[in-house]
């Protein structure tokens, strides 16, 4: 045991040295890029801003077409922050939009700082304030019309508010199928942060119960969840709010935040979501089938392990302090000139 952890240890930390992740990846020279819609709650929490700057490095990589992000939180700082990032990343130009549903829900950040504020106030963007942006579900239809079929993944790492309004959604000047049918027809997967499991009351389910119960029962394609327990045990951030960079949104965001607290290190809950969206679940976890339900109107849900089910949750493989060391080494990607 004590030459297990003692390896563990040293893996993690000549891969934090070396600049390289403890954990070997495909080569990424080779791999077809993803075709990405991100759904954030971007916000309330700021490992959003982490999972984003993931994407945005990955994306340098060529392992993933960022085709649009969209908010399901309907706070008027939302976009700002998200076109932040988006231009931080020299990315200025990927659709955006937000949810205007009357169901929805909008929720500012709990910090002291308020760091949705700070960011667009810094920084560049095009859009004023969230409510300006484009209807999410319009964005949806209309990406997801000029893919090909069954090819575009959907990461949402908010509340299912967006994924929802889609499913209900009838036939508009982009196409004429049903929201469940042009979902059937052009989406490959989704990989959400949601749920607790086997079984719990988790935050994004719950702020949106009602949602969550839609996409739960109807969505028709594979859902991968990634649970609340998979990213609590991950801290990242501390090496990136040490870099020697200036002028970064995603290191302000976590220093102002580490200001008040996460010695440690955040939590990595959505940043695991956009990972598994992106690279799969190999070598990183393990799965297992089944199905996810909400059981009340509080937003508690259950797992049943079945062979045969839609869904498939995400189980812990590589060790927390590896997987971090892989995390936080994306989340220090700096921009490339395009």
């Amino acid at each position: 045991m004590k030459k297990t952890i003692l390896f563990t240890c040293l893996t993690a930390l000549l891969a934090a040295c070396s600049g390289k992740s403890a954990v070997t990846a495909p080569d990424e020279t080779t791999v077809q890029p993803v075709n990405l819609i991100l759904d954030t709650d971007l916000g309330p929490d700021y490992d959003d801003v982490g999972a984003m700057a993931l994407m945005h490095a990955l994306a340098d990589s060529g392992q993933v077409n960022i085709l649009a992000v969209v908010s399901s939180n309907k706070d008027e700082h939302v976009v700002p922050c998200i076109e932040v990032l988006n231009t931080y990343f020299n990315r200025p130009d990927i659709p955006v939009g937000a949810s205007k549903s009357e169901g929805g829900v909008s929720l500012t950040t709990w910090h002291k700082t308020k760091w949705t504020e700070e960011l667009p106030a810094r920084y560049p963007h095009k859009t004023a304030k969230t409510s300006d942006a484009s209807d999410a579900v319009k964005v949806y239809r209309r990406i997801l019309s000029t893919q090909p079929d069954s090819s575009v993944v959907v990461c949402t790492i908010g509340f299912f508010t967006n994924l929802k309004d889609l499913l209900l959604s009838g036939g508009d000047e982009y196409s004429p199928l049903s929201g469940c049918d042009l979902v059937a027809k052009k989406v490959k997967r989704v990989v959400s942060m949601a749920g607790l499991f086997p079984e719990g009351k988790e935050f994004n389910v719950y702020c949106d119960t009602p949602a969550s119960r839609v996409v739960a029962e109807r969505w028709p394609t594979e859902i991968i969840f990634s649970g609340f327990e998979i990213g609590n045990m991950i801290f990242t951030g501390k090496k990136l709010v040490q870099m020697d960079v200036e002028d970064s949104p995603v290191k302000d965001a976590y220093s102002l935040c580490f200001a008040e607290g996460d010695p440690n290190g955040r939590m990595s809950w959505d940043l695991t979501a956009v990972l598994v969206a992106v690279k799969g679940y190999e070598p990183y976890y393990n799965v297992e089938r089944g199905t996810f339900r909400v059981v009340n109107d509080e937003g508690a849900n259950s797992w049943t392990p079945d062979g045969k089910g839609k869904d498939l949750r995400l189980i812990e493989k590589v060790p927390a302090v590896e997987m971090a060391v892989l995390i936080e080494n994306y989340m220090m990607h700096q921009p490339v000139s395009k």
